[in-house]
């Protein structure tokens, strides 16, 4: 959910606002939905528990929708934010299997390997994103798996041209006031591919998320015609070239067996 911009970014004391501005909203709700579907379409995640570590987890959604299915699996859920995990034990109350780290992702160690790693809408809060991802991988035990999700730089370009922000643009989309809950240090999906081959990681899928959603002309549409969008996401979200407009992206990549 959140890690760093300079110094940790932490969304403590404004997490009901987290929660409204993103999962009140149709791009919050287009994300996790599409998040959820590739995994689903990528693993099996419904019928043998699994160890999943939930990097940067926020309040708990993603666990959340991963136990409806299977609620043997045991998950870690970690985020800088106190107050997140806070709302992540209340939504999760009801399971048994659900720990809760405070602190950086880059301080987690585990000797025994997680079958699944989760990192999704975190590494654009880190000052050096890709810098994380060999820790992510230190992570997961030989044949398991990494569902890594991130802001688009690329899609973040495309986007601010369409909308006329040509001053932006030239300046790098770099502003000398950060808003808080504006995402910052988006990286390309090249940049991470290239990352995670450089380690040896076989990527079994790469989507868009948002591909279609946000670019919409009538922003209305967004509410009155969400499933078909959705649907047009599910169809086309992995198909060249729709998937490199996505405002976010997704892989899910393998690591080597022993």
């Amino acid at each position: 959910m959140n890690q760093s911009i300079k110094s940790d970014q932490s969304f403590d004391f404004i997490v009901d606002k987290f929660e409204k501005n993103i999962y009140g909203t149709t791009k919050g709700k287009m994300r996790q939905a599409l998040w959820n579907y590739h995994l689903h379409q990528s693993l099996d995640l419904n019928s043998t528990p699994l160890r999943i570590f939930d990097a940067g987890g926020g309040t708990g959604m993603m666990a959340a929708n991963l136990l409806v299915q299977q609620p043997n699996h045991q998950i870690t859920i970690n985020d800088i934010s106190i107050d997140a995990l806070e709302v992540a034990k209340a939504r999760l109350q009801e399971y048994q299997h659900v720990d809760y780290i405070p602190g950086e992702v880059q301080a987690i160690s585990d000797a025994n390997g997680f079958d699944l790693v989760i990192c999704h809408a975190v590494l654009e809060w880190l000052q050096q994103p890709l810098g994380l991802i060999p820790h992510l991988l230190s992570l997961i035990k030989p044949g398991g798996y990494l569902s890594l999700s991130f802001f688009n730089k690329d899609a973040k370009r495309f986007g601010n041209i369409l909308y006329g922000n040509f001053d932006y643009v030239h300046q790098g989309m770099q502003v000398k006031n950060q808003v808080r809950m504006n995402p910052n240090n988006a990286v390309t999906p090249a940049e991470v591919i290239d990352t995670l081959q450089h380690h040896n990681m076989t990527i079994i899928r790469q989507a868009g998320i948002r591909c279609f959603h946000d670019y919409v002309r009538d922003r209305s549409q967004q509410i009155s015609e969400f499933d078909t969008l959705l649907a047009l996401e599910k169809e086309y979200g992995t198909q060249h070239p729709y998937l490199w407009l996505g405002k976010y992206f997704h892989i899910i990549a393998q690591k080597p067996d022993l």
